[in-house]
């Protein structure tokens, strides 16, 4: 997440390239993607793509990590940016690359110059700082997906606000012009003036023409289909001319949102809290939720989140734009995944308690202290370990005194031997938890420590096994 240096750029040759993108590629379906892959996806001998490996790792834009199953490479942030730079040099969109001008919780903000010295800005989006981890529940990126890469959603928030940006600049919103994107680079024509949050300074006519603007954005915005969602002082930029220019757009959502109304009004809000706050100045004017007013579906077009494909069609229906086609089949089954493991022992535990009422009657220590002594044999069958379900002197652990004994009994075709005693007996929550970290500490005894240094041991370790396989299927290599 450090700063981009782009001097290596110059310097990197078409081989370079090809390895990164063949990392980038192999990406899509690995966590680490091993050399001899690389290699093979980029079309290159291996040795010279072992010494390309090498020198692009030097310069921080590949990283080589090692695991326990298998060692690979990994694309870093700043290699991921080289690879967008150079398609955008390709296209002709960026030439010269130039200071930084700003930095959020999930993006940089860079000058650049197109190959006619016209000054661009160029936004780096940059997912999965500390400072903005929960993006799960703040926004819709991974869809059904349980985990993704963060250059991977670095990537969606950039083609979401190329779209959202290019979607307002054609219905006349204020915004900045869209000329391309790459990857989770978007550049974007320089805006000439100060940010919201900069202007201390204001006439009182300036005051209220500037808050009326920004009222009728929020509405025009609205009635488009899409809410902001984030419309503050820092996403506010003020022309030369005091004219007010939005940015900042992935997080905006569609007006049919479950959470619609609260964006809505909070974006209401931020404006109001800080006009009374910088300029003294508050309104009694201030637009509503319900006084919305749809005239476009811009939140079909661009999919924004919270509009689902049901909703677009109910909407076109309802509108009159789509009749013939019908309602979507959007019912979800909801599967209740259930411990098979748990539910087991709890049937066993009362089985055994309704079979032992049965026979005789028993205190409910008896009940207790038989029904955990069998349920601790079930548990260890269930773990794939039998040592302590098949010890003699079984009821040591549940703290029986031995000089207390009971006739034995037979339970289920297993001789185990039962006491009945005075003391109150030890619940099967508590046998089940005892049970269990011990068979933890003995599982944690038996592991083995792996090391694993560099990726020769990657080979031996691959060998090794060949050579176990070979050992162990020895009816098949023997003459």
């Amino acid at each position: 997440m450090g700063k981009l240096n782009v001097t290596v750029l110059r310097y990197l040759t078409k081989e370079d390239f090809r390895v990164l993108t063949a990392i980038e590629m192999g990406m899509k379906n690995h966590e680490l993607v091993p050399a001899s892959l690389a290699a093979s996806i980029a079309n290159l001998r291996s040795g010279g793509v072992h010494k390309l490996l090498r020198d692009l790792c030097k310069n921080r834009l590949l990283s080589y990590e090692r695991g326990k199953r298998y060692d690979g490479y990994r694309l870093t942030n700043m290699g991921y940016d080289y690879l967008a730079l150079k398609t955008l040099c390709s296209k002709g969109a960026v030439s010269s690359f130039g200071n930084q001008i700003g930095v959020g919780k999930e993006s940089n903000i860079y000058i650049v110059g197109n190959d006619e010295g016209e000054p661009l800005c160029l936004k780096l989006h940059r997912l999965g700082r500390i400072c903005f981890r929960n993006i799960k529940e703040k926004r819709d990126y991974h869809g059904k997906r349980h985990q993704a890469s963060w250059l991977y959603l670095s990537r969606i928030s950039a083609m979401k606000e190329f779209a959202y940006m290019k979607a307002l600049k054609d219905r006349g919103i204020p915004v900045p012009n869209p000329i391309e994107h790459n990857r989770h680079c978007v550049v974007m024509s320089l805006v000439d003036g100060h940010p919201l949050s900069k202007i201390y300074e204001l006439s009182g006519t300036e005051v209220e023409t500037l808050y009326d603007e920004l009222m009728n954005l929020i509405v025009q915005m609205g009635n488009l289909g899409v809410i902001h969602g984030d419309f503050n002082e820092f996403n506010i930029m003020v022309s030369s001319e005091g004219k007010p220019i939005v940015i900042d757009f992935p997080q905006m959502v569609s007006t049919n949102h479950v959470n619609a109304q609260m964006f809505f009004e909070r974006d209401v809000n931020c404006i109001r809290s800080f006009f009374k706050r910088r300029f003294d100045y508050e309104s009694e004017l201030y637009p509503t939720f319900d006084s919305l007013k749809r005239e476009d579906v811009m939140d079909v077009e661009i999919s924004a989140s919270g509009f689902t494909k049901q909703m677009a069609v109910d909407l076109l229906v309802g509108m009159g734009i789509d009749e013939g086609q019908s309602d979507g089949d959007c019912s979800e089954n909801e599967s209740d995944d259930e411990n098979a493991i748990e539910t087991l022992k709890e049937l066993v535990e009362e089985s055994l308690c309704e079979q032992f009422k049965s026979d005789r009657e028993l205190s409910p220590s008896d009940v207790g202290i038989t029904a955990a002594q069998k349920l601790l044999k079930d548990f260890s069958i269930l773990d794939g370990s039998n040592d302590l379900a098949q010890s003699e002197d079984s009821s040591q652990l549940f703290d029986s005194p031995p000089d207390l004994p009971s006739p034995p009994r037979s339970v289920c075709a297993n001789s185990v031997r039962s006491f009945s005693t005075a003391t109150s007996t030890i619940a099967p929550e508590v046998i089940k938890e005892r049970v269990k970290k011990a068979l933890e500490k003995r599982d944690q005894r038996n592991k083995k420590r792996i090391l694993v240094k560099g990726e020769a041991s990657a080979v031996t370790r691959q060998r090794r096994d060949n050579r176990d396989t070979i050992k162990d299927s020895h009816g098949i290599w023997d003459d």
